[in-house]
């Protein structure tokens, strides 16, 4: 994002706001990674070209996969699990992350962090670099929702609200082609950004007593990670 052209990205609030989401896990070392499309454990071959104490990845399931240990024991509240997955909006060129939920309510073994090549190549990860997201979510909550298709002239107000942007935005992008100065000065609308600072924040921070991470083997117990 920073060094996209006038650091666009940053105008999208979703986009920022997603990005900020969750915690990350650092890889500890230099690592790269080499596979040759076969579907055996020993067709992937991992090197440590830099970095200090045991190296918590390997070529351990096949098909592709390399993983990474990870040396931490999480524990979350009653009814909660902890969502897993690649960090956000970062894709890596020849491999992609696998998502898990972890039932990390009443889990007590470790978890592994996978990610897949899609081609036959070579990738690296460098020290500092994010190879795992994490943040919690309650469980049962996507069941109580149900999907619906509605009429937009069902809700007058929504719709009118639909409208009045909708002919903005035209008339806006209409100023921009025709390349109207006090449309190229204002650059970009902001009316999500605008509208977001008039809601009131809904975030709170964690507190002592509403999760915790305990230090864990290095060791994962493959047998029973949900992460795989």
């Amino acid at each position: 994002m920073d060094n996209a052209h006038q650091k666009y990205p940053y105008r999208c609030l979703p986009l920022v706001v997603a990005n900020q989401y969750g915690w990350e896990i650092l890889s500890t070392h230099h690592v790269r990674a080499s596979w040759d499309g076969t579907s055996k454990a020993k067709g992937l071959c991992v090197e440590n070209l830099y970095g200090d104490g045991p190296l918590h990845c390997r070529s351990h399931f096949g098909e592709g996969v390399l993983t990474f240990h990870i040396p931490f024991l999480f524990k979350t509240p009653d009814g909660w699990n902890l969502m897993v997955l690649g960090p956000t909006n970062s894709s890596k060129d020849g491999i992609a992350a696998l998502d898990g939920i972890i039932e990390t309510d009443w889990a007590h073994s470790t978890f592994t962090m996978n990610w897949r090549f899609t081609r036959a190549c070579t990738v690296e990860f460098a020290i500092g670099e994010p190879i795992c997201l994490f943040f919690p979510i309650q469980r049962g909550v996507l069941e109580m929702f149900r999907g619906e298709f509605r009429m937009l002239e069902a809700n007058q107000e929504f719709e009118n609200k639909f409208r009045d942007w909708s002919l903005s935005r035209d008339r806006f992008l209409s100023g921009l082609e025709k390349g109207k100065p006090e449309v190229v000065a204002q650059g970009w609308q902001k009316d999500y950004t605008q509208a977001a600072k008039d809601k009131k924040s809904l975030a709170h921070p964690f507190t002592n007593g509403t999760s915790s991470i305990e230090r864990g083997r290095t060791d994962s117990n493959h047998e029973r990670s949900t992460h795989k």
